[in-house]
């Protein structure tokens, strides 16, 4: 595969499934409804592994804007990095499209218009755009320096293991993600909401556009901050 259509097939996996898990936990008459957190976590991390298993090979598995970007950072090489934030946002678009898709029933079965956005994109807990900032750029920084200590010197740059990856974004949801929802992933929050807001969902909500500019400046801001403290202890 080329780079392009890489990034935009292990994308698309990552969000149909990791958007597909919180339809299966949050949308009403699911097999899993209410199935809870670790439910949406594993589901995400397995979405995950599967994008970067997908995509590796061809175009190293960025799979997220702030990965490009920090690897941009660290090699001084922009040269592809419009290719491949488009490829993610378009495969985010798609992979929440096929989310829907397979959940409109019960997307017409939720009241909830909340619930509805949920599937598509975060929100935080607690609404307070400083801390909500903060915390996504913590969960960024975490990923960002697991991601560079996990790249494999003698690997193309930015190819990485799908399982060690997958293990790492787990951590960061068990642990950081109850504040925010821990996009850490700008093309991942705004490619699906921008589903949202086109797509012809029962009683939907407005999609939150006062809130997106979050989880797309704060992850980029973290995987910056993260390969600068990553240069000064390597």
């Amino acid at each position: 595969m080329s780079p392009f259509i890489s990034e935009f097939v292990g994308t698309s996996m990552l969000i149909l499934l990791g958007n597909g898990v919180v339809a299966n936990v949050v949308l009403n008459k699911t097999k899993g409804n209410s199935s809870g957190w670790i439910v949406i976590t594993f589901g995400w991390a397995m979405g995950v592994f599967v994008g970067v298993y997908t995509s590796a090979a061809a175009s190293g598995a960025h799979l997220n804007p702030a990965v490009t970007i920090a690897l941009a950072v660290k090699s001084s090489d922009w040269i592809n990095v419009p290719l491949y934030i488009t490829a993610q946002l378009l495969g985010a678009m798609f992979g929440s499209l096929l989310v829907w898709l397979s959940y409109r029933q019960h997307f017409d079965e939720t009241s909830d218009a909340n619930l509805q956005l949920a599937v598509f994109c975060t929100a935080p807990a607690i609404r307070s755009p400083f801390n909500n900032f903060i915390s996504e750029l913590i969960g960024t920084f975490v990923l960002i320096i697991g991601v560079l200590f996990l790249s494999s010197p003698e690997s193309k740059l930015g190819s990485l293991d799908a399982l060690p990856v997958a293990l790492l974004v787990l951590a960061i949801g068990l642990s950081l993600g109850g504040t925010t929802g821990y996009a850490i992933n700008p093309a991942r929050d705004l490619g699906p909401r921008i589903m949202h807001f086109i797509l012809p969902i029962k009683n939907k909500r407005d999609s939150d556009w006062g809130y997106c500019w979050i989880p797309v400046v704060a992850p980029v801001t973290g995987a910056i901050l993260a390969v600068v403290v990553f240069g000064l202890i390597k």
